[in-house]
């Protein structure tokens, strides 16, 4: 899903980001940039993200990732 950074503490690595379809607002599970090329996010940023069990946003990465063949990332089926 897509959505925007909301807010987000680059020292703690806490955050919330919105999701497009319906506003809802998600916290970012822990190591949510795990593995994407993204090092930090600033609000207003453009984001993809999956969620986990728990409601948290994981996964956070640029939507251009896949298309990068970034590792740990699906693969976008053509």
């Amino acid at each position: 899903m897509q959505g925007v950074i909301k807010s987000y503490d680059p020292a703690t690595g806490d955050g919330v980001v919105t999701r497009d379809t319906d506003f809802g607002e998600f916290d970012l599970a822990p190591g949510a940039l795990d593995g994407s090329i993204l090092r930090m996010l600033r609000p207003g940023q453009r984001v993809v993200f999956e969620l986990d069990g728990s409601d948290h946003a994981t996964t956070v990465r640029l939507g251009s990732e896949a298309d990068m063949g970034t590792r740990g990332f699906p693969q976008i089926e053509a």
